[in-house]
């Protein structure tokens, strides 16, 4: 199961009632963190989630609206008292942008892995999930991310029993390994069953929608995506300052085949969201118009 929180909906500026872009997903007892935008360490009080199992950071660009939470954070986190390092993700400069960021926050009692994505598309896999990254249309580098959670084969004794696999090497072969026994090679293959599906989440901010997204986003649980402008009207300046309207959203979630659309990063000048959802429901119906806070779980499915 995979734990979903918008912490924060907004663009640009804070503005009352919506905090800066800000997202949790949690996966077994791991938090991942896209975004830091200020107000992200109040939402995350308010829904008690907790800060000291935050293990990965990844940052989609360096405006400030989307990274100037992450000082006050990485101090919070450490004084939850861990020491275990953190991996922070992020596109081209992300060693300079620490750099300055840490200067109000320094003596970290942990370490900071920093993995800079040069070509914005990269693979990225941490024991029991895959983040991957591909390169946005904004006005500096920028990246969108999709976590997937991985889920395990089962263990399958019927065909252990045909591939004449001895029985005190299942438990080795049931966690990936590959064992030599009198000579033969068993291979994990030998006792596992089918793939399963996981599950898993994309998140695009601070772009124009690029055919190349289409295939990212394939088959997502959840898609969450900018939706700068509400208004049709609004597509010039979504062009000139490298956004998204409401309508272009949708189409990018239709095309993309995602099942679940949730809109965020929305313009200061955006007052009521909900009053253009009808852009998208011609397109896209089941979509969600992001709020501070919003929060779901998703499942896996059954193998049945």
């Amino acid at each position: 199961m995979i734990d979903v929180c918008l912490l924060g909906c907004g663009g640009s500026m804070p503005v009352p009632n919506r905090t800066l872009t800000s997202l949790l997903v949690s996966i077994n007892g791991r938090k991942i963190l896209i975004d830091c935008g200020e107000g992200t360490q109040v939402s995350m009080k308010i829904l008690g989630s907790g800060f000291k199992k935050i293990d990965t950071i990844c940052l989609t660009h360096y405006h400030a609206d989307h990274v100037m939470g992450l000082p006050g954070l990485l101090l919070t986190i450490g004084n939850s008292g861990r020491t275990d390092p953190i991996n922070i993700i992020g596109p081209l400069g992300l060693g300079y942008v620490m750099e300055g960021l840490l200067v109000v926050a320094q003596n970290l009692p942990y370490k900071l892995n920093l993995i800079e994505v040069e070509e914005g598309n990269s693979e990225i896999t941490f024991n029991d999930m895959v983040i991957r990254t591909i390169a946005c249309d904004h006005t500096i580098p920028c990246i969108g991310y999709s976590i997937e959670a991985i889920r395990k084969r089962k263990f399958d004794i019927m065909k252990a029993n045909n591939n004449n696999v001895p029985m005190e090497l299942w438990s080795k072969l049931q966690l990936g390994e590959e064992v030599n026994k009198d000579g033969k090679v068993f291979l994990p293959d030998m006792v596992l069953g089918k793939t399963r599906r996981g599950i898993k989440i994309s998140y695009v901010t601070d772009t124009r929608p690029i055919d190349e997204l289409i295939y990212f986003i394939k088959d997502s649980d959840l898609f969450v995506c900018e939706g700068m402008y509400g208004e049709d009207e609004e597509i010039e300046k979504a062009k000139i300052n490298r956004h998204m309207i409401f309508r272009e959203a949708a189409e990018l979630a239709k095309v993309g085949s995602v099942k679940e659309l949730w809109l965020t990063h929305f313009s200061p000048s955006l007052t009521e969201p909900a009053t253009h959802i009808e852009n998208v429901q011609e397109i896209f119906e089941n979509v969600i118009i992001g709020e501070d806070r919003l929060c779901k779980s998703f499942k896996y499915i059954s193998d049945n």
